[in-house]
Parts: structure tokens; sequence; C-alpha cells
């Protein structure tokens, strides 16, 4: 089973087409499960084998990935991940409860930001601020969590690898650098500028630099800019330029990122940020925002749902409108997620959240296709869970989400379930702690799919069997 995904990149439309799958799709198996008659036949049901639940240690090339220009992203602890496979001396394995309390946190700071909390920064001369008692203002993003998936690019020229965190929800694409006042410790040497013939500093004047919502200017005229993440995490450094490489038939010179040189927090074994937050990032900005510019033709099946304006840039909002469970919608009212401000897709966040007048009957509708099944306890956010211990097979009804014209996305049976081990599989969806708070898509649901951000017509699609 694979635990990869791809980023397709070809050429340079500026539509994002990430497809996300952390396992392959179990086959629909023509057995009968250890109970009532498999549904094998039926539309509104997954059959699979239980022996199917739990992820390969073994790294299979997801199908869509294979295309050379391809960018391959990957979950940071699954088998494919370059930054496992380059861990050294342990350090233990992360628990599926530490991601499902990272996740909560991450959800937290995205509240909060799509609130307007912290306000606007103001802008402050670095060179002057340890004078006068001051620091560099920040550019606030969200908790990442440590992070759930990396991608391998290539920074300067000669081209370099680094793994870094992707996120649909951060603003600035960075790695760290030499010379650096404090790094934490990553696997591969800090990128070093003075080994590419190609790197290039970004100057305080210069329209990138203006472009960034917190910026400053060091004594030697070089734009200066700092993040500090809603977990605390932080980077500082400089704004440059460099040659971007995405793969070895795709280059983008001159490509605008950050170069820090004072980072720390929870960035895990990620050696930086590929961001690409908001629909302004993935626009081709005169000067060429500080965001990582992919392109690719979406996917022939994808349907499409229009991107809805939202509260702030920083992030990518749809309207769903509806819920199906084994075919049947399920009873939500009307304004449940117009009030809630919508709906984010966001690549960071695991679990998908609900308003709670939502989330309520799509668990209620679960639950009762799922009577046949033994109750298993709560993990951490997840409160539907069950054991399929002692099945050979086991079956779960299907999930829908409808989007704002007409769009309707059928889940894999990989983004109904999370799964901890065969004795704990559980809902993947979770309330939020109230009905004002935005619904968010988290990655689970958008398994196996190709995604599709087409920046340039304002939409986003989901290509079914995208990977696997």
């Amino acid at each position: 089973m694979a635990s990869s995904s791809s980023l397709l990149v070809r050429g340079r439309a500026f539509a994002l087409v990430v497809a996300v799958a952390l396992v392959a799709a179990p086959r629909r198996i023509n057995g009968g499960a250890a109970g009532p008659a498999a549904r094998t036949n039926d539309p509104n049901w997954h059959v699979f084998s239980v022996s199917s639940l739990l992820p390969s240690s073994a790294c299979t090339a997801s199908k869509a990935a294979s295309n050379s220009s391809a960018l391959g992203v990957v979950h940071r602890h699954g088998p494919c991940s370059p930054v496992q496979a380059r861990r050294r001396g342990g350090g233990g394995a992360v628990t599926h409860a530490e991601i499902l309390e990272r996740d909560q946190a991450r959800v937290d700071s995205i509240h909060r930001k799509v609130a307007g909390a912290g306000g606007a920064p103001s802008v402050v001369d670095p060179a002057r601020a340890s004078e006068q008692g001051v620091s560099l203002p920040a550019q606030r993003g969200i908790s990442l969590g440590t992070g759930n998936y990396v991608v391998s690019v290539g920074l300067g020229t000669p081209a370099k690898q680094y793994a870094v965190i992707f996120d649909t929800g951060s603003d600035l694409s960075w790695v760290q650098c030499k010379p650096c006042a404090d790094c934490y410790e990553q696997q591969d040497p800090l990128f070093d500028p003075s080994l590419s013939s190609t790197y290039a500093a970004v100057a305080c004047g210069a329209p990138e630099c203006q472009e960034l919502d917190a910026s400053g200017c060091s004594s030697d005229s070089r734009c200066r800019y700092e993040v500090q993440y809603g977990d605390q995490s932080q980077t500082d450094g400089n704004l440059v330029r460099d040659t971007l490489t995405l793969s070895a038939s795709d280059t983008l010179p001159g490509f605008v990122f950050g170069c820090g040189d004072q980072n720390a927090g929870l960035f895990g074994q990620g050696e930086g940020v590929a961001a690409v937050a908001g629909r302004a990032e993935l626009r081709p900005w005169p000067g060429g925002r500080p965001s990582l510019p992919l392109g690719g033709p979406p996917p022939a099946n994808a349907q499409f749902t229009a991107l809805a304006d939202g509260a702030t840039p920083s992030f990518y909002y749809i309207d769903l409108v509806g819920i199906k469970v084994g075919g049947r919608a399920i009873r939500i009212p009307a304004t449940a997620f117009a009030a809630a401000g919508g709906t984010v897709i966001d690549s960071g966040t695991v679990i998908t959240r609900l308003p709670p007048r939502a989330y309520a009957p799509l668990r209620a509708a679960f639950a009762r296709s799922m009577a046949q099944y033994k109750k298993a306890p709560a993990l951490s956010i997840l409160d539907t869970c069950y054991d399929f211990t002692g099945h050979r097979t086991a079956q779960i009804p299907t999930v829908e989400l409808a989007f704002a014209g007409g769009a309707t996305v059928s889940l894999d049976f990989t983004g109904v379930l999370y799964v901890s081990k065969v004795s704990q599989a559980c809902l993947a969806f979770a309330p939020n702690a109230d009905d004002s708070s935005i619904a968010i898509l988290g990655n689970t649901q958008q398994k196996t799919f190709a995604v599709a951000y087409d920046v340039a017509n304002q939409r986003i699609g989901f290509g079914a069997k995208g990977c696997s």
C-alpha cells in the first residue's frame, strides 16, 4: 500500500493540483463479513478487508507520482517520507493521540486567525530593534503541528535537496540557512548561499519585500522577515531569491523564499516550509511572491466547486452545503455552514471539523449503520470508534460531501475512518467547540483524490482515484 501522494506540476498555469494519499484505497472484496451479509455490490457501502486497515511499512510509489514532472508529496510519518528515512538515533514514534492533540492546536489556531485575533502587525527596523528593546514585528501564521506532509525540493545552483513541510495554510516558503545564529537540528546540511551561483538577496525596496505583511530592513539594506506560528514556532531571516528545482524537467529561476537564520519551534525534522496559502499566493505576482508557484491541468474527472470569499486570504474557502451517509442526505440546518463562516480546505489539518449541529446528525447516522460492531473507546478528539477484532472483512456506509454548484465527493474508505489499530477504528470527523467556528476540510478526507486548486478560474476540483 502506498504511503505517498503527488503534487502534479505541468506547466505554469497556476492551477495547483494536489493528490493526497496516505494509504492505498482498499478493494471491494467478494467475500462475506463475519456478521451480516456483506453488501459487496451496494454502491452505498464500502466492503474491505480488515487486514487492509493499517498502512504498510514498505514504501510504494503513488501511481500519480510516476509522471516525470510530478513532485512527490508524502506523509511525514509514512514509509515514503524522506524525513523518516533520514532520522538518526530514534527519539520514539509519534502516537495517534499526539497527532490528534497537535491537530487540535492547529485547528484552534486557524479559528483564532479567522476570527481576527492578534491584530495587524507594524513595521520596525531590525537594525535598531536591539537598541530600542523591541523585536521585528511578526507575520503571524497558524500552528504547524510539526506538519503532516513533506516534499523534497531543490534550491540553488547546483541544486541541493531539502525535505520541507508542505502547507496550504502557510504564507511564506523558507529553509534554514548559513550562517545561522540559532537553528534547530536537521538531517541535511543547511542551505549555504555561498555555494549557489544563482543566489541573490532581496533588497528592502523590492516589491517582494513590500508585499510581505511584516518586513524590516537590515543595516546592509537586505529585506528581513519574521514569522511567528500559532504554536509559538518562529523563523527569522533574510528574504532571498534563487533557483527552485521541483523535478528534473521543472525549474524556476528567481524563486523568492525566506533564508532563516534564527529558527525555533515545532518543525519536527522538516528543513523548512513550502507555503502555498491563500488564493493570492498562487497567482503570478509582478516581483515573485514568496510562495511556492505550481501549475498543472486539473484532472479530467474532477468535480469543481467555486472558491468562496473568506475572512482572511491566508486560506482557501469553499461552500460545503450537505452530507450523505449510506446514500441518504442527513438533516443539517441550511444555515449551519454559512453561520460558521464557511469551510476552509487545509492540507495541514488531519481531521475534518464540523459545526456541532452538522456533526451530530452525521455521527448519529453513521452509528446507526454500525450497530453490528462492538464499540471501542474514544481516541482523543474522535468519539465514535469501533472494534473490528475477529472480523475478516468489514463494511461501513459511504460518506459523501456536497458542495455549492452541485459537486458531490464520495469519500474513499480511508477518508471515512481514522484507524489507530484494528480494535480502534474511528469516524474521522470531529465537532467544533461551537456553531460559530468555521468548518475545516482536513487531509484525511482528501486521501486518494487529486485536489485541483484552479486559482485562475477561482475554483477547486476533486478528482477521484487521483493516486493510490
